[in-house]
């Protein structure tokens, strides 16, 4: 009797040693090693490790070292990774391209209306990421975006042909973007971006911002402008199944600390984007336009008239249009 007690309690020892080994989470992100991203987020694992007692243990993977950002997404999707801070893939659902909506919000504030905690895109983003077994923990505003040239363009700040032909992610809402402000897009994977630009099959990128140009093509940048073409914001997603493998208490606090790393980063973001377009200058040489507010407005009406009806098409116009309403009221 007393062999079976010790016998029950050492099985009871050994189970809750089990339960107390930390979780490991492998959080995977696009950027290259020490980027800001990179550093971020190395911040917001001790941050949860040490709110955690040491149980919930988050190992980043920077450089998309884990697959292209869609693959992940595909694969948090299904439990095969426990999480990521990236862009939307929209190949999982083609709703998710209201996120990256050209000229959707004009200025920090109204993007922090809009995609911030409470705003309708986050909310929607949220519900779309759902439908995909995903839990969102957090919003990452990166930047406004801007176009990357390897040449001169006189008229910068005019939306008529220019005959230069950019690189553009194989996304309907960009491709079209692209067009709209005159420019000749073509899709190529973002593997092959940098290349292209460097073998003189396209003349620039269209899809980024100062931050992402400087990351990973800053020896192909000599005219950088700014035209706000997009916001760009990155998610941080668990698959639900990681989620669910934690106890309340790591979960708990692993979505604080996330609440937290999204308002230190809303703090920080429109001053790292203008210290990131002065690098270009400084480091690079680049020159970067300065765009009249006039100029920015004609290059907003233009895509909004060119572009919205064809996406809204893609992604659902009654769908679409409740959203585009929703956020003009934040807006205005």
């Amino acid at each position: 009797m007393k062999h079976a007690f010790l016998t029950t309690a050492v099985a009871a020892l050994m189970a809750l040693g089990n339960f107390a080994e930390a979780q490991e989470l492998k959080m995977s992100h696009v950027r290259p090693q020490d980027a800001t991203i990179d550093v971020e987020l190395r911040a917001f694992a001790a941050a949860v490790s040490e709110a955690t007692g040491g149980d919930v243990k988050v190992e980043i993977f920077p450089a998309s070292a884990l697959g292209d950002y869609t693959t992940v997404q595909e694969r948090i999707s299904v439990g095969a990774i426990d999480m990521a801070t990236q862009p939307a893939a929209t190949a999982a659902d083609r709703r998710m391209q209201i996120s990256s909506f050209p000229y959707l919000a004009g200025n920090w504030d109204q993007a922090r209306a809009v995609y911030g905690p409470g705003g309708v895109v986050r909310e929607v983003m949220a519900d779309l990421y759902s439908e995909q077994d995903i839990t969102m923990l957090a919003a990452y505003p990166v930047y406004f975006g801007g176009i990357s040239l390897n040449v001169e363009n006189p008229n910068a700040g005019s939306v008529e042909q220019n005959g230069i032909k950019v690189r553009v992610p194989g996304i309907k809402s960009f491709q079209l973007t692209g067009e709209a402000l005159g420019y000749i897009p073509s899709p190529i994977p973002f593997s092959e971006a940098f290349t292209a630009v460097q073998t003189g099959v396209v003349d620039g990128v269209i899809g980024s911002g100062a931050e992402g140009y400087y990351a990973s093509f800053r020896d192909v940048t000599k005219t950088y402008i700014p035209a706000n073409t997009h916001f760009e914001v990155w998610y941080m997603i668990i698959s639900n199944e990681s989620l669910a493998g934690l106890s309340d208490e790591d979960q708990a606090a692993l979505k604080e600390q996330a609440v937290a790393f999204e308002a230190t980063r809303w703090e920080v973001a429109q001053a790292d984007q203008g210290r990131n377009e002065q690098r270009l200058v400084d480091d690079l040489g680049a020159t970067v336009v300065d765009l009249s507010e006039a100029e920015l407005a004609a290059m907003a009406a233009k895509v909004r008239a060119d572009v919205w009806p064809a996406v809204l098409e893609d992604v659902g116009a009654d769908w679409g249009q409740s959203i585009l309403d929703q956020v003009a009221a934040a807006t205005n």
